[in-house]
Order: structure tokens, then C-alpha cells, then sequence
């Protein structure tokens, strides 16, 4: 893995601080390289569920719910998500309410969703 000159200046930085700051700085950077994993991998998982099929997301059935708009291979449906948005719930708390619903499916149901408004939005 080559090293840039941000990175060299940043080590330079980083060995003159007392080894207390250092240790800080170090977890700080570890934490926030996993919380950017965690997200780059959601959004690919999201992205491959939609560009491969949208019925993959959300179906409607007439025997699943009488037809109400589902998450795919669940009995959660989609407006039980905006629902929760809407009541200013977050994301995971949706989630550990329903975890038959995986996260990138709610993400690529609500990817989907925008889409949608901006394609067929009023021009002004």
C-alpha cells in the first residue's frame, strides 16, 4: 500500500504528540475506518439489491397481507418504514423492530422511492 504525503505528514504529527494523545487519535481513526466500512458496504449491498431487480425489494401479493406493498420475503410492509421515518424514529430502530428486513433492503426500498419522486416530479 503506497503512502501519501498527507499520510507522511500526518505520522511526523503523530510521533511528536505524547504517547496518551496518540493512543486517542489512533482509536479515534480506527472507529471511524470501521463506521465507513460498515457504510460502503451497506450501500454496495443496497445497490446490488436494486440494480438486480426491484421486485427483490418490495412485492405485492394478494395471499402475503392482501396485497400491501411488502418488504420482499417478509410480512413488514414498505410503509411501515416511512411510518417510523416519518415519526422521526431512526433507521435502526426500524431495523430491531423488524429484522426480517435487512438494512440494505430498507436503504434500497428508500433509494428506489427517491428515484421515483425525482423522475416523475413536476417541472416547475
Amino acid at each position: 500500500m503506497m503512502v501519501t504525503s498527507f499520510e507522511n505528514e500526518l505520522i511526523e504529527i503523530l510521533r511528536r504528540l505524547p504517547s496518551p494523545e496518540v493512543e486517542q487519535v489512533l482509536n479515534f481513526a480506527r472507529k471511524v475506518e470501521l463506521h465507513s466500512a460498515t457504510v460502503s458496504k451497506t450501500l454496495k449491498e443496497s445497490r446490488a439489491i436494486y440494480s438486480v431487480n426491484p421486485s427483490r425489494i418490495v412485492t405485492s401479493d394478494a395471499d402475503i397481507m392482501g396485497g400491501t406493498p411488502v418488504f420482499t420475503g417478509t410480512r413488514v410492509p414498505f410503509k411501515t418504514l416511512l411510518d417510523y421515518l416519518e415519526a422521526g424514529d431512526s433507521l435502526d430502530e426500524f431495523l430491531d423492530h423488524f429484522p426480517s428486513v435487512s438494512r440494505a433492503q430498507a436503504i434500497a426500498a428508500l433509494e428506489l422511492g427517491k428515484e421515483m419522486l425525482l423522475v416523475y416530479a413536476d417541472p416547475a
